[in-house]
This record gives structure tokens, sequence and C-alpha cells, in this order.
């Protein structure tokens, strides 16, 4: 099998024996539960609360509209009662102001929701326009507005639709069952955007570790001479968009591009899913799917459950912690966020909650840089990670920029592959929030 990839790159362990082979559970939040709305689920403006304290709303009711062309609306995924509009803690560890909502148990549905839609016969405008009133954003973990996404420049002329199944972060498995659960709406969902530009071929890039998922979509396109099953040699970060693209088709994104310069559109598993919701099932987006897993979960697995529902409801409905951990995060292990704090909502870019043992969690105390270039050896972008991270150390930001720093893509693969263990990934991470100010205020 001739296998695709990208230059660089490192190898941790996946960690995905935890949960792969577990079907998908639906939870749902129980009748008295407090579902949290951040307004802030996506890259771009906040959305804004149309609804008001003491409002009862309907499962599938928009309860927040989109706040600017770079936004996405909110949807209720519970009936209930709004008990307040107000700042709440989230898994960034900022508080955002969000709509609580008590579910009411009833999961009532405004009239009309779930209606299946012919849309073969639907215009381009009206597909994009199903997919922004559904709130659909990128699930991968970025949230960036999927309607903005599918419809670039018309200078950029896209003829490559690329389903992001790398599923490269360890432990996380929900693309991997979504594939084997949900193969023939993950198709659909791929055809809807190649509709949007015609003339386009069809990926679905997969690493090689999931070769189930491979043969059941292979299978589901066999007759879709427009459609191609990529096989992917297992290494991190090959689900990063440009490594992807590069992998897939042999183009490079050049530096501060959009995919859309090389003729490219990536979407993840769950955001094709979506999409397959918003246009043909007319469904707004109002579920996650989540990995539990870690060797501290008693009972690791892959779940559906509502946004808004509060982490630590999760990890306890599925049976607890098998030994306190020393550390949980969310997301995946590379660039996930550690959390301090389990009362926090999922939200439309949750993709895993992962508990650690102090034996998987404890990493040796960082000591002086030893000038070994393994970081740089393994950095993706091509980057020099000693010379930009001095440049963030001395807060010299021209020269931050000048040695590209802002092409830093905050994998953790300098981080990783460093015997040191030096907190490269995390100073560059701010390092670049930090430039990009220094740059805007010049």
């Amino acid at each position: 099998m001739n296998l695709h990839s990208f230059k660089r790159g490192v190898h941790p362990p996946d960690g995905k024996a935890y949960s792969n082979t577990k079907p998908i559970q639906i939870l749902m939040p129980p009748q008295g539960a407090e579902l949290v709305f951040p307004l802030s689920q996506h890259i771009g403006a906040p959305a804004t609360a149309i609804v008001a304290k003491g409002d009862r709303v309907l499962l599938g009711q928009k309860i927040a509209e989109a706040g600017g062309f770079v936004s996405a609306p909110i949807f209720a995924s519970v009936s209930g009662t709004v008990k307040a509009i107000e700042p709440r803690l989230t898994i960034s560890g900022a508080k955002v102001n969000s709509i609580v909502i008590e579910n009411d148990g009833l999961y009532e549905e405004i009239e009309g929701l779930g209606t299946d839609t012919d849309y073969t016969s639907f215009s381009k405008e009206k597909v994009l326009e199903k997919i922004k009133n559904a709130g659909v954003v990128g699930l991968g973990g970025a949230g960036f507005p999927t309607h903005v996404k599918l419809n670039p420049p018309p200078e950029n002329k896209i003829d490559s639709i690329i389903i992001n199944a790398a599923e490269c972060e360890p432990y996380i498995t929900t693309d991997h069952r979504l594939m084997l659960e949900k193969t023939e709406r993950i198709v659909t969902g791929l055809e809807i955007i190649m509709r949007l530009h015609p003339g386009s071929k069809g990926y679905i890039a997969i690493e090689v570790n999931k070769p189930d998922a491979i043969e059941a979509m292979n299978k589901a396109v066999a007759s879709k001479p427009n459609i191609e099953v990529v096989a992917l040699k297992c290494k991190y970060p090959q689900g990063s968009e440009k490594h992807l693209i590069y992998a897939v088709t042999k183009r490079e994104v050049p530096s501060g591009a959009l995919p859309a310069a090389v003729g490219c559109i990536v979407d993840n598993v769950n955001t094709v899913l979506a999409i397959e919701r918003a246009v043909a099932k007319d469904r707004p987006l109002m579920h996650c799917t989540v990995t539990v897993s870690g060797d501290a979960i008693k009972h690791p697995g892959n779940f559906q459950t509502r946004l808004g529902t509060d982490v630590a409801w999760l990890i306890e409905q599925i049976g607890g912690f098998k030994e306190t951990p020393a550390k949980v995060i969310a997301g995946g292990p590379m660039m996930g966020t550690a959390l301090f704090d389990l009362h926090v909502p999922l939200v439309k870019t949750s993709s895993a909650i992962l508990a650690f043992t102090e034996e998987f969690a404890t990493i040796p105390p960082a000591s002086a840089c030893i000038r070994c270039g393994k970081c740089i050896d393994a950095c993706p972008m091509g980057l020099q990670p000693p010379e930009i991270v001095s440049d963030a150390n001395k807060k010299d930001y021209d020269a931050f920029i000048k040695h590209n720093g802002l092409d830093c893509i905050e994998c953790g693969s300098c981080s990783y592959a460093c015997p040191a263990k030096r907190h490269i990934a995390q100073t560059l991470r701010v390092g670049k929030r930090e430039a990009i100010a220094f740059s805007r205020n010049k």
C-alpha cells in the first residue's frame, strides 16, 4: 500500500486501544441539569443572545444569533428554562458570557425540526445558507465558521475536497467510530460539499492504523469515481490542514495563506456529518461526540451528548475515575488544554476528555538546552524552535515575526522530541499571541 505523508513530525504512542473498539453511546442530560452555552464557541465574533432569563426554550430553538460575518448561531440542545445569562468558566480557563438552561427533561422540539430535504435541488447559495443557519463550525478544534470556509473568494478555484479522517492526536477515536457507524452519511456530507464546487474531487484521508475504517469507506465509495480513500502513514501531526494537503496532493500552502489558495478545502469527519445534518436533515448543531479515555478513566469509550453538558457529569455518568487523576485534558494530549475544574461545559469543538494518573501525566523537570537539534528535526513547519524561543523569551517580537514564528501551528512536536523536556511549545504559544498583539499595536 502506498502511504501518503509529510516531512518531519513525530511518532507518539497512539493510546487508541483504550476506546477504538467501543461503539458510540448516547448520553442524555437528566431533568434538572444545567446546560451552559458559551457565546464564544468559534473563531470570530461571539454570538449574541436572543433569549432572556425566564424564557422557556425548545430543543432546536436558536438562542443566540451570529455576531458578525465570521460568527455562528447557537441552538438549545434541550428544552427548558433560561436560568441566567452570565459569565461562566469554560474549557479554555476563561469565563465567557453564557446562556444557562435548566433541562426540563422533556426534550420538546421546535416544529419542523429534522425534516428530510431534497438537497440535490438546492442552489449553492441555499446550501451555504443552511450550513450557516445551523451554526456549523469546524469541529476538529479550530471552530472556524464552515459557511465561510466553503465559500472562498472566486479567484480561488477549488478542485480538491479533503475529509480529514487522520485523527492523529493520541487517544481520540471518535472519527474512527463515526466512519464505522455513519459511513454513508459521511459520504453524503462530502458530496454536498463537492456540489458547491463542480468538477472537484473528494478525498477521504485516513491513517493506516484504522484498517476497518479504510475498508468501510472504500466500500461506500466503490461506485463513486470522483471520491478516493487515501491511506496515510501514522505520524503526528498528520491531521494538520497544511500537512494533510501536502500528504494528499503534494501541494504546499504558502506561509500566511489558507488552503483555498492551493485549490483545497479540508473538513474533518464530524464537520462533514454536521453539514449532512444541516443540509439533508434540517437539523442545527446541538450535540458533540467525544472520546473519554486515559488510564485514570474506569470505562473509556466514545460518547454522544448534548452541547452544554457538564464535563464532571459526563465522567461520573460513565463510571468516573478508577483512581484520582493527576491531569485531566480537554482535547488530545499534544494540543489539548489541562483542566483545573471539571465543571465546564462541552462546546461545539469538544472532541475528547482525557484523564491520566501520575505515572502517565508526570513530565520530568526541564533542563538546559543541549543544542541537539531534535526540535528542528521534528518541526513539521520547518522552523528553528531554538531561535524563535529565544526571540519570545527576549520579547523581541520583530525578530520573532522575521523568523516565521507566526507559522508555528502549536502542535507540540518540538516539546515531545526535546530530551531536555523544555517547554518549547508553551513558550511559542504565548510568544505568538504576544507577537500578534505587538504587530497590531505598532
